[in-house]
């Protein structure tokens, strides 16, 4: 056991589970789907978003302006959303989910569910009840952060 900080520990946890838990997710999305692409089609659906411009989109995912572009290029090409002029600045873009989009979003879901009896092997529902409204509140509040 180190002496690491308990704060440390946390996130060390956190990242080896996102490790864990991105591989399981890519192991099983229909093909061309990235997480990355996956994760915008998710923060639409999980919002109610209608429209955001990609520098909002790079900023809620703390990645660069033109890491997001690329990814939002390969995911307008599939038909998964759709860019337009924002009427208000020429220069600037909207971004919104189609319904090809959303419909991407359940088929990734519906993949995942096989993974799902695995995932009840290693925690109960009763600790994951107990887990997540925790895990929220830090989130929550670490988003908050950086604001």
């Amino acid at each position: 056991m180190t002496d690491d900080p308990i704060a440390f520990e946390l996130f060390n946890e956190i990242g080896i589970i996102d490790q864990l838990a991105g591989t399981m997710f890519a192991s099983v999305m229909p093909a061309g789907m990235t997480q990355a692409q996956f994760t915008v089609l998710n923060h639409f659906v999980r919002l109610g978003l209608v429209e955001k411009s990609p520098a909002e989109l790079a900023n809620a995912f703390q990645i660069t302006r033109p890491t997001m572009t690329s990814t939002l290029s390969r995911m307008e090409r599939a038909g998964l959303i759709s860019v337009r002029p924002d009427p208000a600045d020429g220069r600037a873009k909207l971004v919104s989910l189609t319904s090809e989009g959303r419909a991407m979003r359940e088929s990734c879901i519906a993949t995942l569910l096989p993974l799902l009896p695995l995932i009840d092997s290693v925690v109960s529902h009763a600790e994951l009840r107990e887990l997540l409204p925790a895990l929220r509140n830090i989130r929550v509040k670490l988003d908050a952060l950086r604001d």
